[in-house]
């Protein structure tokens, strides 16, 4: 198999696993406290890999020119955009329309890549990211009525703020991508080097944030440093999974692939509490490995 994708599977298997751990920090951590210890918990050993990868492929860090600085700076303000969006999109009565949209990211990817950066892709690639969106709405169990939308304004901002979260993120793949490119160097030290600089900004920002926020929580993130720790590290496996993909291969098939992630996080939840899987999130999980199938065998 292509590096791409053991990078990708590692990225969609640590972000299920962080997941988990989030969930639980969600209640001792208010929502950007927690978005916060992703980044400065995952921010030392996010350095320890790029000494390494400098030390392994024998490079010198690359030059941080303007095209990079550009990218970079403009993904780590679309990537904290998106996480809020998702955040906003839940306080409305419309959760599961706007989460629905949110997870149309692969599909955005696909269509802003397309157009923007010319990244189009196959018919059979087309194809694929649909086919995986589809069994992603299955397995999460996320039901679109589409009179959601004619509902009210309360509907309306919840899709805004849905189909925002989406294009947020889908954005900053790009952007990764074109951050990493425009290095023109190793592209395993220059994935690892963009992930650095985007963690040390987002460190920085989400920092503050807090601090003025409610300096509290700056507390509770240093009390409760176990599991802020292994939020950390798995955050930290998950993005030199997703950087270091995005940087070999088109981020629409990145993304396609990384829907794997529900998959794993299904099989994880079922495997804890022993509940039972229904016969549509069978189907979805179908949905989802035929699309992995034809993109890595026909796309």
């Amino acid at each position: 198999m292509e590096i791409w994708i053991y990078f990708t599977l590692l990225a969609a298997t640590m972000q299920a696993v962080r997941t988990a751990g989030q969930k639980q920090l969600s209640g001792k951590l208010n929502a950007m406290a927690t978005t916060s210890v992703r980044y400065v918990y995952a921010l030392p050993f996010a350095w320890v890999y790029l000494w390494w990868m400098l030390e392994f492929r024998n490079i010198e860090v690359p030059v941080l020119n303007d095209d990079f600085l550009f990218y970079a700076l403009i993904a780590c303000v679309t990537q904290i955009i998106g996480t809020a969006c998702l955040v906003a999109a839940f306080k409305y009565k419309n959760f599961a329309v706007a989460t629905s949209l949110a997870k149309t990211e692969a599909i955005q990817v696909a269509i802003v890549g397309a157009l923007l950066f010319a990244a189009p892709l196959s018919l059979m690639g087309w194809f694929s990211v649909i086919v995986g969106v589809v069994g992603v709405f299955l397995v999460s169990k996320v039901k679109f009525n589409p009179r959601d939308i004619f509902a009210g304004s309360d509907s309306m901002s919840g899709l805004t703020f849905g189909l925002s979260a989406g294009l947020g993120l889908a954005i900053t793949t790009l952007l990764i991508r074109e951050a990493s490119l425009v290095l023109n160097t190793d592209l395993l030290v220059s994935a690892a080097v963009t992930l650095v600089f985007m963690i040390s900004v987002q460190s920085i920002i989400s920092l503050l944030y807090v601090y003025i926020q409610d300096k509290q929580q700056l507390m509770l993130m240093l009390k409760h440093w176990r599991l802020c720790l292994f939020v950390g590290i798995t955050s930290v496996l998950g993005s030199i999974g997703w950087f270091t993909g995005a940087s070999f291969q088109t981020a629409a098939y990145v993304k396609a692939l990384g829907q794997v992630e529900f998959f794993i996080t299904l099989a994880l939840t079922y495997r804890l509490f022993k509940e039972k899987i229904t016969f549509i999130e069978y189907v979805g999980m179908f949905l989802i490995v035929l699309s992995v199938v034809i993109l890595l065998l026909w796309a």
